[in-house]
């Protein structure tokens, strides 16, 4: 079934009314009309059956049929701290990372990403990100919408991510790592079990760009006491990368339910 992600405010009692750019993707583009019926989503974690009932050239009204809960996202939350990278392949990160249940992404920029500097983000970039999300949130139909925040310098990006804890912080880094990913997240289990503290409520995995960190920023990294951890001996594209980490915590934090 059709789903599409509307504000709240466009329903009013049992009623939804469409204008404008939605009006046009729904009735235009998608070729709903008066009798059928698809789900919309909302930001209060809703999805309201309904039916079209009226229909003109700019303007359509659906009744409510039906009003179901969507599941918030489990915790621990992932994230991901994301240095900027070919903006196709930005694009393709942020529509996979809907669908598999990121919470957010924090564009940074670093010694080797794509961009240098925060305000040399091209206008328009982030609301195409921001449609893509939107799009693939009515694809897979989650309750709520990923964040994606302007990105920001390196330094800014290590006080967002602040290793605690309640934010657990996977450094993927494609030099030399003795540490796999599996050990990294049993030990640092076992640790949280001898002190008696609970699993975190956020897990951040931290993905340089096409270039990847420079020896500086691994030794900033390392002195947070975030030492670097391997995805294997392959060499992994930056959405392979961010992928992989995301499957991997779900997988381990038991998230795939």
């Amino acid at each position: 079934m059709r789903r599409y992600w509307i504000e709240k405010q466009m329903i009013f009692e049992d009623q939804v009314s469409f204008k404008g750019d939605l009006f046009h993707h729904i009735f235009d583009v998608c070729r709903q009309d008066v009798g059928h019926h698809f789900e919309v989503l909302t930001e209060d974690a809703k999805a309201y059956l309904v039916e079209v009932t009226q229909k003109d050239r700019k303007q359509a009204q659906a009744r409510i049929l039906e009003t179901r809960e969507i599941e918030p996202l489990p915790r621990p939350h992932v994230h991901i701290a994301l240095s900027v990278s070919r903006y196709q392949v930005m694009d393709a990160i942020v529509e996979k990372a809907v669908e598999m249940g990121v919470s957010s992404i924090l564009p940074f920029c670093s010694d080797f990403s794509f961009i240098r500097k925060p305000n040399n983000l091209p206008a328009g970039k982030l609301d195409r990100w921001q449609k893509i999300i939107v799009s693939a949130t009515q694809q897979c139909g989650r309750g709520e919408l990923m964040k994606i925040s302007d990105p920001v310098e390196w330094s800014e990006m290590l006080k967002t991510i602040n290793p605690n804890t309640d934010n657990w912080c996977l450094f993927a880094y494609e030099g030399h790592s003795v540490l796999g990913v599996k050990a990294h997240l049993n030990a640092a289990k076992e640790a949280a079990k001898v002190s008696n503290q609970p699993l975190p409520q956020n897990l951040w995995v931290i993905v340089g760009s096409e270039g990847g960190f420079s020896e500086a920023e691994v030794e900033e990294m390392r002195q947070l006491g975030l030492h670097p951890v391997t995805l294997g001996r392959q060499v992994l594209r930056v959405e392979t990368a961010c992928l992989t980490l995301v499957s991997v915590l779900k997988y381990e934090f038991g998230l795939l339910t």
